[in-house]
């Protein structure tokens, strides 16, 4: 049995057990016997899913969407096989995205460039096609009938051009991928949730991003669902914080100046500070060890995310 996440309201989730146990969420919207899966995780995750939609006492026909929030391959990386088991569903992806959900060969290729050929295919495995008519690309807006609810599409820049967030007004909650950061559970204090800008490459926005983070506030959601970790309570006070790390983020890079010899690590190191301040200001409960051990991947990216940011600005 896999362990899955009741949320009420029709909302659950499970851990997609990438990289590490509570690192990568995918949810489940479930109304009228029929279901939506949102985010994919990688081809590793694929089982779990299936597994849980059975769980669920869904049949497989029913699945009517598999809904990417980007195709960052931590959210869309086991796209192509669950389409596969899912033979009704069609795959819901921003129009930047969709090209590539269709021909993943540019999308693998330019992860590897991130992470190293060995690294890239040991997370990722064979990423596998998805037959252009089962694409729907998702204008700004789109409905999406699901039961008796309806799903609704927005775009939200600042992560990735190609990044979606989907509302859904029956739960009064926003999943949101990675635009609204991340919130692990390892930091929580008493129930205080903690957030984390995610700034990897290679389509870092600082305006855009606090420009979604505000449209997402706008629908005044009473949860979010991130894909790192799930549910996240009191939005507008995260949203604070989000704000206020962009602006750490930003101050970082550019305080690594012009020379791009060793930049990236220069950045890397002020974001180290930066954590390592937001762990004496909110009382994180990790030693140095652990949460050099937790942040590690996400400083490294966020690191080169920011990195790329600034040469595209230079231009």
């Amino acid at each position: 049995m896999i362990p899955i996440h009741n949320y009420d309201n029709g909302i659950f989730a499970i851990d997609a057990q990438y990289k590490r146990p509570l690192c990568a969420a995918i949810h489940f919207v479930i109304d009228n016997g029929r279901a939506a899966i949102i985010d994919t995780c990688h081809n590793p995750s694929v089982e779990r899913t299936v597994q849980a939609v059975a769980q669920l006492g869904i049949q497989r026909e029913a699945v009517d969407y598999i809904c990417l929030t980007h195709v960052h391959l931590d959210h869309a990386g086991g796209a192509g096989a669950l389409m596969r088991e899912f033979s009704e569903a069609r795959l819901i992806v921003h129009p930047r995205g969709a090209r590539h959900m269709v021909d993943p060969t540019q999308l693998m290729a330019g992860v590897k460039a991130v992470y190293g050929d060995a690294e890239a295919e040991r997370l990722y495995g064979e990423l596998l096609p998805v037959p252009e008519e089962r694409v729907v690309a998702a204008t700004d807006e789109m409905p999406l009938k699901l039961g008796n609810r309806e799903l609704r599409c927005f775009d939200t820049p600042g992560h990735a051009r190609h990044h979606l967030c989907f509302h859904d007004p029956v739960a009064n909650a926003v999943f949101t991928g990675d635009v609204f950061g991340a919130s692990y559970h390892e930091l929580d204090v008493d129930g205080r949730q903690s957030v984390i800008v995610i700034s990897s490459p290679v389509q870092f926005d600082p305006q855009a991003m606090r420009d979604s983070i505000r449209r997402i506030l706008a629908l005044r959601p009473d949860v979010l669902y991130l894909t790192h970790f799930s549910q996240l309570r009191e939005p507008a006070a995260r949203a604070d914080d989000l704000y206020r790390l962009i602006d750490a983020y930003v101050a970082i890079a550019e305080q690594a100046g012009s020379d791009e010899e060793g930049r990236c690590q220069r950045i890397a190191d002020g974001l180290w500070r930066l954590f390592d301040a937001e762990a004496q200001r909110l009382g994180w409960a990790l030693s140095h060890e652990a949460l050099r051990k937790l942040l590690k991947s996400d400083v490294e990216l966020n690191a080169q995310g920011l990195d790329v940011w600034l040469k595209a600005r230079a231009k």
